[in-house]
């Protein structure tokens, strides 16, 4: 999944770098440090031996170091090698960084240095952000959407040469949401245990991760969307009697997301599986298995009600009014409101 930014996507970059056409100056920013560390650990891997990098890897750290330092370090000389290579993690906390703008108007083109910028974004009017652009590569890592979770996911199984289905992806992707570095970690553990070449399914991920493919809140929704009160009330008790493996916010969340889709999905311009999959921005497979049941059962008005009710829990579950109610109470009431 392509994450781009003025221009320039993640794998544009790693296209040139591993084609070996270096920038002298990468600035990595951003709210998502995934692609930050993917892109500065690739370069280096790239840019440099393991041999070359005892003398031309310097790593620095924002808050023990000063922009003039870092200076001082991207000009010096490789020693036996082509290029050196200078890493400055945690550059957000970096004093004095606005000198850097002097350093791009004349960088040494012996020296790739690499800003990893996370937890925001450099203000674009200042001038340091200006001759930055100019010299080299500026790359900002978005957030993804809860929604483009599971592209990524199963691009990144489709990197390492597995499957995974759309449903283990789905049980997945919610349990983890968007911490990308996690999701990550949880796909290589799970490409591991069934083999590279292999599919990972909802079996896998209940054996390997912990998450049941029956009581979790994927199966929950697929329940109320077509008004299984059996299976949804099975689910609700399953959680009430697992503490540990199951919390409320997490599951309102799911909730939240599943029901307001459902109401954008009465205004979509065309009403065919794939016309709501394009207009929600989601698969055709989560619209077939989801959404169209689910219109079928509730009415515009009742998901409008059901979104307030998902509201009104949350606020209970978080002190408002002054209520004691368990989390597991307050979910049994939001299901009975919901398919009553």
């Amino acid at each position: 999944m392509a994450k781009k930014a003025a221009g320039v996507s993640y794998e544009d970059i790693v296209r040139q770098v591993r084609a070996g056409d270096f920038q002298p100056i990468y600035c990595l920013m951003g709210e998502e440090p995934y692609y930050i560390d993917r892109i500065s650990d690739y370069i280096v891997e790239q840019a440099l031996t393991e041999d070359e990098r005892d003398f031309n890897l310097t790593i620095l750290y924002g808050p023990q170091t000063t922009g003039e330092e870092v200076i001082n370090a991207a000009r010096r000389y490789p020693m036996m090698a082509e290029r050196q290579v200078v890493v400055v993690r945690e550059a957000q906390s970096l004093p004095h960084k606005e000198v850097l703008a002097f350093y791009a108007q004349k960088p040494m083109p012996s020296t790739v240095l690499v800003l990893c910028h996370k937890n925001g974004v450099l203000d674009g009017r200042t001038n340091m952000a200006k001759e930055l652009r100019k010299a080299g590569v500026v790359f900002e890592s978005n957030k993804l959407y809860d929604r483009e979770l599971p592209g990524f996911a199963v691009s990144y199984v489709r990197r390492k040469h597995a499957e995974i289905t759309p449903d283990a992806c789905q049980i997945l992707c919610e349990h983890v949401g968007a911490d990308l570095s996690r999701l990550a970690g949880e796909l290589d553990k799970l490409i591991v245990a069934v083999g590279e070449g292999n599919r990972i399914d909802a079996q896998s991920i209940q054996d390997h991760i912990g998450i049941s493919k029956e009581y979790n809140s994927f199966e929950l929704v697929a329940a109320l969307s077509v008004k299984d009160v059996v299976k949804a009330n099975r689910i609700v008790k399953y959680f009430n009697s697992n503490p540990k493996n199951w919390a409320l916010q997490p599951t309102l969340s799911t909730l939240f997301k599943f029901f307001s889709d459902m109401m954008l999905a009465y205004y979509a311009p065309v009403k065919s599986e794939q016309g709501i999959a394009d207009w929600l921005g989601q698969s055709a497979w989560q619209v077939r298995r989801n959404i169209l049941p689910a219109m079928r059962y509730y009415t515009a008005m009742k998901v409008f009600t059901i979104i307030a009710e998902i509201r009104r829990t949350d606020g209970a579950s978080k002190g408002v009014g002054g209520q004691k109610t368990s989390d597991g109470d307050l979910l049994k009431e939001l299901i009975y409101q919901i398919l009553h």
